[in-house]
């Protein structure tokens, strides 16, 4: 019998010596492990990068143990969350830049997930259209411009 994706970060976390408590969520896009701890710029990192790791190496364990393993996503004190609400922030403000009459702007690059945010957030937006360009990198820049008048 497989463990359970909390299980296995459990195990991983407690072999690091990390006091802490795990909550799980079930979301539309898949399960989020949220992750509590006193120390969580040690979980974190600079940037995210420990954070990220922490998840790549789950998600790895996960799909080696169970071929359709469902990606699970991994938290720390709501870092995640933070970073991607200050992410739209600044996208929001470059938009009302080209809105008001600016020139398109081209944005840091993004990954998937975060340009999926992006796409839908001006999917119906009359003013303003994003463009990701069609290239096969992983991170990505869009393009905020002006859409054409009909």
């Amino acid at each position: 019998m497989h463990a359970s994706p909390r299980e296995t970060l459990e195990l991983m976390l407690g072999h690091l010596g990390l006091s802490f408590e795990i909550l799980e969520e079930d979301r539309p896009a898949g399960k989020t492990l949220h992750i509590r701890t006193p120390d969580p710029g040690r979980l974190i990192g600079r940037n995210g990068r420990v954070l990220d790791d922490l998840q790549y190496l789950l998600n790895r364990i996960l799909t080696r143990e169970e071929d359709a393993a469902h990606r699970v996503i991994v938290d720390v004190e709501n870092y995640r969350q933070q970073q991607v609400d200050l992410m739209l922030e600044k996208v929001k403000a470059a938009a009302e830049s080209v809105r008001g009459g600016g020139p398109e702007v081209e944005l840091e690059p993004m990954n998937s997930f975060e340009r999926r945010l992006v796409h839908n957030l001006f999917k119906d937006d009359p003013d303003i259209q994003s463009a990701s360009p069609a290239d096969a990198s992983r991170l990505k820049r869009i393009t905020l411009r002006r859409r054409a008048s009909a």
